[in-house]
């Protein structure tokens, strides 16, 4: 995975929903290396390069932004970094567990976030 330690894919929702979904993401793991931008587009990646910050905790529940449609996000990396962003995501919105899988050196998990 060369030096990106988390991949996120989004599909659903719109432009503003992807980026509230990276904008939570921040917080443990810095800026990301570009928002996503094409409004047409129907999956969005952003990679954040950056290891998730030691000390970062998740904030209290439900204080992410609001979606205005269902989300299914896919994060992937290495298994501190999939975990870190797990664990925001939840926090920051209503989400489910779809699945995870796990190789050798990283993971990957689906998660599906809710308005």
């Amino acid at each position: 995975m060369s030096d990106t330690q988390l991949t996120v894919t989004l599909s659903g929702g719109g432009i503003d929903d992807a980026r509230a979904v990276v904008r939570a993401l921040e917080g443990a793991f810095g800026a990301p290396d570009a928002l996503p931008a094409d409004e047409r587009a129907t999956v969005r990646t952003a990679t954040f390069s950056s290891p998730p910050a030691p000390d970062a905790a998740p904030g209290p529940r439900g204080t992410g932004e609001r979606l205005s449609a269902p989300v299914t996000v896919t994060v992937q990396g290495t298994p501190q970094a999939v975990e870190a962003a797990s664990e925001t995501l939840t926090h920051a919105f209503t989400a489910r567990d779809e699945g995870a899988a796990a190789g050798d050196q990283e993971q990957e998990r689906q998660l599906l976030l809710v308005p």
